[in-house]
């Protein structure tokens, strides 16, 4: 071990004990709990419900649920991660040396700011693909048996498709080099840090936005006529877009012929001048779609930072 990467290690292994810590509770919790998920589900009181958005009732009428709330917990910590990872380990990663003024001592023993930049980041970063990527696969294996039940956990809920999969990643990685360039921008530490909570919460909630409005994603729309059943919605993210198409491809409110089916409906259709009915949703394959946009962005983002705090390291450092 070089003597800047000894240098990292001794400023950052407590940061990384730390995140082994939280790993490993993690990992407890996650292990637990989902072996009282499969002991319910082999217990039988779920083999009668159906897939699909609808509750699955009990014996006393009541909505049947899984105990959840742990998993949706890890989920809400794999999307905070770009945070916490951003303020509490890139924010201070160049900044505190900055702001101490030890950065020039440490460059006067013959260690290039490449090399002292390097050496800091690439531990930093390898630590942040661990934690963040196992705590990815974590979710994804703990969320399985009950991934996309009305007892479970959807696909498009906040917490699965933000918190698993290889955007928990590349999210984390943004957050690490927006930290550590806003510690390198200003000169006291805290504010970087307050620097990179704004930027990383802004560009989180700013997803969180393209999610819901479907902007990156388009749904898909499903048309059945009359006479057929609607498509049945199983596991699809709904819009709540759905209504009656004219033979012009015009849609218009559902409420114009509130039938849900037979002879009604195709008279109401037929005096009205409507061919078939539709919904817009996004179908389960599209958790992909999400998912590498996803990473696409903050991943492409990432490496502009991390650019950026090259290009500035001789002119701040």
């Amino acid at each position: 071990m070089n003597g800047s990467l000894w240098l990292a290690w001794r400023q950052q292994r407590t940061l990384l004990v730390c995140a082994g810590f939280v790993l490993a509770a993690a990992a407890v919790i996650a292990v637990f709990s989902r072996s009282g998920m499969v002991s319910s589900l082999e217990s039988g009181l779920f083999d009668h419900c159906e897939t699909g958005p609808l509750y699955c009732s009990g014996a006393d009428g009541m909505p049947l649920k899984l105990d959840v709330g742990p998993l949706q917990a890890l989920g809400v910590l794999n999307i905070a991660l770009p945070v916490l990872i951003g303020v509490f380990w890139g924010a201070p990663l160049l900044g505190r040396d900055r702001e101490l003024g030890t950065s020039r001592m440490v460059l006067a023993q013959g260690i290039s700011r490449a090399q002292w930049f390097a050496g800091r980041f690439a531990l930093a970063a390898a630590g942040t693909v661990v934690i963040s990527g196992l705590l990815a696969l974590l979710f994804s294996w703990w969320w399985q048996p009950a991934a996309d039940r009305s007892y479970g956990v959807f696909w498009y809920e906040t917490v699965a498709l933000s918190g698993s999969g290889p955007r928990t990643l590349a999210a984390a990685l943004f957050g690490l080099s927006a930290g550590t360039l806003a510690g390198l921008l200003v000169r006291r530490v805290l504010s970087g840090m307050a620097l990179t909570l704004l930027a990383t919460t802004l560009l989180t909630a700013l997803v969180e936005w393209l999610h819901r409005t479907r902007l990156l994603v388009p749904p898909h729309t499903y048309i059945s006529t009359g006479s057929q059943p609607k498509p049945d919605m199983g596991a699809k993210w709904s819009t709540g877009h759905y209504g009656l198409l004219t033979a012009s491809g015009r849609r218009e409110d559902v409420l114009n012929c509130a039938y849900p089916s037979g002879p009604e409906l195709r008279q109401c259709m037929a005096q009205h001048g409507y061919v078939a009915r539709f919904y817009d949703a996004s179908p389960v394959s599209d958790y992909w779609a999400f998912q590498w946009i996803d990473t696409a962005l903050f991943g492409g983002l990432a490496v502009l930072l991390i650019v950026a705090t090259l290009l500035l390291l001789r002119r701040r450092i």
